[in-house]
């Protein structure tokens, strides 16, 4: 079992910053491909960014040159840092982990996911 808490999402204008932070604890947590995506409701999962285990990052062609997924810390901290944001990138954000399935394509596969934050951004 894996937990993860994510926090640091909120509201920005366009061409503004934002950093989630995602806290995973549990047994074999360093062990996980580490992943962010957002969902709308009644939509399906977009995966923004993508970390495994040995550090090599995926994007999404919608955030790539813009976000940067990054892990840090003893505490199996994963962020997301948000630069240039878009109108477009509104949405709640999730965390998720999988000990499986370790691609941006394979995000629904993911099965421990965090409760999700808020990026609100303006025009």
């Amino acid at each position: 079992q894996v937990n993860l808490v994510e926090s640091g999402g909120g509201s920005v204008q366009a061409g503004g910053s934002l950093r989630l932070s995602c806290v995973a604890s549990g047994h074999g947590v360093e062990r996980t491909c580490m992943a962010w995506f957002r969902q709308a409701p009644g939509k399906e999962r977009e995966g923004v960014a993508l970390i495994n285990s040995g550090g090599t990052t995926t994007y999404a062609d919608s955030v790539k040159g813009r976000f940067t997924i990054s892990k840090g810390g003893a505490d199996n901290t994963v962020y997301l840092q948000m630069n240039r944001l878009k109108p477009e990138d509104s949405d709640m954000y999730y965390c998720a982990a999988s000990f499986v399935n370790c691609a941006i394509a394979n995000i629904n596969l993911f099965i421990f996911v965090g409760q999700g934050t808020q990026v609100t951004v303006s025009s």
